[in-house]
């Protein structure tokens, strides 16, 4: 099977006259249904690389392709699609708009994309990530594994193939952290959806398919293919 996302030589410098990179030069390759752990300091350059896969952030040499086509190379048009229906994205901060509801958090994305989904389709989400009772509350009145578990679903409600999520349990405690941790595992084996975290936390998942670790902007492969 082909790679979903391959970056090829990719780095990132910020300052055009300086050697510095924020990320020196990497390649990667992201399949279908595994799980990729990226464990790095902060200030490593591991957001950097997420964001640059992930299609947010175009590197400053070498090339992302998304199954097979040069992504940066897309018009700004379908780059967009591929950010709206086949990636979803989980963030540290939850990044919820606290003054809508849990509903209308949820269906952000696909207003974005043009799409409707039945309520019974956004209900069945929310039941299988046990937020089926928090559906009408805002997202100030839920607790902080709560709030999370409405950003996964966001991230779901289209469908995506892969998940990108930064620090997602950084603000969690420990108890939390490992239901949602198993929350991510149980939805990359049921659906078959790829994974691919940044975190600084060490030993985050227990299996991941993939641990690679950042240090000063290189990416180094700590574990493959298990």
């Amino acid at each position: 099977m082909g790679a979903l996302i391959e970056a090829n030589r990719i780095c990132k410098r910020y300052n055009q006259k300086s050697n510095n990179m924020e990320l020196k030069e990497t390649s990667l390759s992201i399949e279908k249904g595994k799980i990729y752990v990226i464990e790095g300091k902060s200030g490593a350059g591991k957001s950097t690389l997420l964001n640059i896969l992930g299609g947010m952030e175009k590197p400053t040499s070498g090339k992302v392709y998304y199954k097979g086509k040069s992504f940066y190379d897309l018009k700004d048009s379908d780059q967009a699609a591929i950010r709206g229906e086949k990636y979803g994205f989980v963030f540290q901060s939850f990044q919820l708009i606290p003054e809508l509801t849990v509903k209308e958090n949820i269906e952000l994305p696909l207003i974005f994309t043009n799409r409707q989904e039945k309520m019974d389709k956004i209900a069945e989400l929310a039941r299988h990530l046990g937020i089926e009772n928090q559906l009408h509350k805002l997202p100030d009145f839920l607790s902080g594994g709560e709030q999370q578990r409405v950003a996964i679903a966001r991230a779901l409600i289209t469908k995506p193939e892969i998940i990108f999520a930064d620090e997602p349990t950084g603000n969690l405690d420990s108890a939390t952290t490992k239901k949602i941790i198993h929350l991510f595992t149980r939805l990359c084996n049921e659906k078959n959806i790829t994974l691919v975290v940044v975190t600084h936390e060490k030993n985050l998942f227990e299996f991941p398919d993939n641990l690679f670790l950042v240090k000063n902007g290189r990416l180094q492969v700590a574990q493959e293919n298990v």
